[in-house]
């Protein structure tokens, strides 16, 4: 198990962030990883809840600003509904994304993370959950 880096891209390809994930198995779902990088971005979050969360779903009442979501008011957020939200999107293809500048299709394809690996998560469309 290893660090992975994701990448959030623009429709061009151009980096506009990035999320650190430890210790991903070597073998691992397209459904798994969304759920961990949600997980992940909403533990960080959860610990020094503020106004603003960076993370691939807009929590719901939150207004985008910038590459984050701002809330009214710094809550707890819920990663499994945040999860689900990405899950579904994913599926409607609000996002998509690259593994080796190849697109992943199904969220329950696997995933070979040996060696240098590029993930990009392609937003097109916002994405509003828990």
């Amino acid at each position: 198990m290893a660090t992975l880096t994701i990448e959030d891209r623009t429709a061009t390809g151009t980096p506009i962030g990035h999320i650190d994930l430890p210790d991903v198995p070597d073998r691992i779902t397209l459904r798994d990883l969304i759920r961990l990088r949600v997980r992940e971005e909403v533990a960080r979050y959860n610990l020094r809840p503020v106004e603003e969360f960076q993370g691939l779903v807009q929590p719901e009442g939150a207004e985008p600003v910038g590459r984050a979501f701002r809330l009214r008011q710094p809550r707890r957020l819920d990663w499994e509904k945040q999860a689900g939200v990405a899950c579904e999107s994913f599926e409607r293809n609000g996002f998509f994304v690259l593994v080796n500048r190849k697109q992943v299709t199904e969220l329950d394809d696997t995933i070979e993370l040996v060696g240098s690996v590029d993930i990009g998560f392609i937003k097109l469309t916002p994405l509003v959950g828990g």
